[in-house]
């Protein structure tokens, strides 16, 4: 068995001096050979060489190109008897694992063909810190979009308001959270906010929500007209519920008005503005129709005039 190794050895041996001889061989060998990067730094003992040939930067893509289809592969095979949300959710954290893991196999691979990498990293420390403060915003959406896919506090379709602004999550990334408004317009959220604000997520425990409008009348009025007024307002809309029933609450003795909300059912609060625009011109319909008055806000100015005060001088007079 030995003999045999040593022959199939010694003829690899062979041909690999034969194909050394000949000059197309000999050209390819010189192209592998070819130093891209050859430099040294240190001093003394801990002096350092980087040396980076054709043939180890062939090396490392075809391991990148290996380890791409084998990520595919296990991709494909895990996310195969998926649902499309989770499957939507596992996509976007695996897009982050695999950069994480073509970083450790670039290592391994630099470290197999002799480079240090720790000497590597040693001394370009200043410059990794620069860059780490420089993507300290990046790495914090990154992982808040870990915590938004884990905790599953925002889903695609839900309605969320944050910083004062509303709209409908479409597609939740690893760094960003797209979301259109009812202006149809795209909203960008970048991840980090769902960690530094307060974040109202409408639809979280259903599709229907509590909706109102506020209203004043005049001191005086019918109060108990005023309430079926408001209730006829909101069942006469198409897109009110009618269960649960409007309710109408009498908030406040205010300053000016006796003021009252309107509380009703939506399916959609992403519409939420047309039926509370449409029931502010019913209502004021309704009331010019039965002569309820809505008033504006009144104030008494008193005022008191002051009499002049006369200041005297009195001289001495010197004997």
């Amino acid at each position: 068995m030995q003999d045999q190794v040593n022959h199939i050895k010694n003829d690899v041996d062979n041909v690999e001096k034969v194909f050394k001889e000949t000059s197309v061989g000999q050209a390819i060998i010189d192209f592998l050979e070819y130093k891209i990067i050859d430099f040294q730094y240190g001093s003394g003992e801990d002096t350092s060489q980087i040396v980076l040939k054709v043939k180890y930067l062939l090396l490392v893509i075809l391991v990148m190109v290996l380890t791409t289809y084998v990520l595919r592969w296990v991709k494909k095979l895990v996310t195969r008897h998926m649902p499309k949300e989770d499957k939507v959710k596992f996509t976007t954290v695996f897009s982050f694992a695999r950069w994480v893991i073509y970083i450790i196999v670039i290592l391994i691979v630099f470290d197999s063909i002799g480079i240090n990498v720790t000497a590597v990293f040693a001394a370009s420390a200043a410059l990794l810190i620069g860059i780490g403060l420089a993507l300290q915003t990046l790495f914090q959406d990154i992982i808040s979009g870990i915590f938004i896919l884990v905790d599953q506090s925002v889903h695609v379709g839900d309605i969320i308001e944050l910083e004062g602004k509303v709209g409908r999550v479409e597609e939740i990334k690893l760094r960003t959270t797209r979301a259109v408004t009812i202006d149809n317009k795209v909203l960008v959220i970048p991840n980090h906010l769902y960690l530094t604000n307060s974040l109202y997520n409408w639809t979280q425990n259903g599709k229907t929500t509590r909706e109102s409008v506020s209203v004043g009348v005049a001191y005086g009025s019918d109060v108990k007209l005023v309430k079926e007024l408001l209730l006829k307002a909101a069942n006469e809309h198409e897109l009110i519920l009618k269960h649960p029933a409007p309710l109408v609450l009498f908030t406040n003795f205010g300053d000016s008005a006796l003021e009252f909300r309107l509380v009703f059912t939506l399916n959609d609060s992403f519409q939420g503005v047309i039926p509370q625009s449409d029931l502010r011109f019913e209502i004021d319909r309704l009331f010019r129709a039965h002569n309820i008055t809505i008033p504006f806000p009144q104030r008494d100015v008193h005022l008191y005039q002051t009499q002049p005060v006369l200041k005297t001088e009195q001289s001495e007079t010197k004997k």
